[in-house]
């Protein structure tokens, strides 16, 4: 069976994206970005919301042929074309980029996906994780907090029915006073 990870840039007061989707303040350093490659590295397969797909689509596949790209940058696209996605949307048409589209029930495919044999998939995107977490698919949770409050915005977490226990698994603290913390789920 896989794990279902869920992790991304939050701010202090529990949003991934400002009002308006704005995500300007979660700018990661050198090291975080660097940890985010390297988890994306030891993912088997990655699964998006439509919303942070097409937020990741038109940037990621040429970002090494833009001005200014960075060794890091251009490694971490190129890792993110290769890398098998599952984009869930029932609005969208096509997808590239070694992606597969499905517009059916998201939860009875992720749950079909981490019955398999493999490895880990990352879950991304608040509406398809939500939905996940809701139904107790996924596995662990990392956070990179950064010291903002934005007041209000896209929400990490959603509202649940039961409560889901944690063990915390690994924290550190990295540049810019943004603090790393990474929870598996207890069953």
């Amino acid at each position: 069976m896989r794990k279902l990870i869920y992790g991304m840039n939050v701010s202090l007061d529990g949003y991934i994206a400002a009002p308006g989707d704005d995500i300007g303040w979660s700018v990661p350093s050198d090291e975080l970005f660097q940890y985010w490659s390297d988890r994306l590295q030891a993912t088997d397969l990655s699964l998006y919301g439509r919303k942070l797909w097409q937020m990741m689509c038109p940037y990621w596949p040429t970002v090494a042929q833009q001005p200014g790209a960075t060794p890091a940058e251009a490694g971490f696209a190129r890792r993110w074309r290769d890398m098998p996605k599952v984009v869930f949307s029932s609005t969208l048409g096509q997808v590239d980029w070694n992606t597969r589209l499905v517009s059916g029930e998201a939860v009875a495919e992720i749950a079909r996906l981490k019955a398999e044999d493999g490895g880990p998939m990352d879950i991304g995107g608040a509406t398809l994780a939500a939905a996940a977490m809701r139904a107790g698919l996924i596995d662990e949770y990392v956070l990179a907090t950064a010291p903002v409050l934005v007041g209000g915005g896209t929400p990490f977490f959603t509202a649940l029915d039961d409560w889901v226990n944690l063990k915390l698994v690994e924290t550190r603290t990295l540049p810019g006073d943004v603090v790393l913390t990474r929870y598996e789920t207890r069953r």
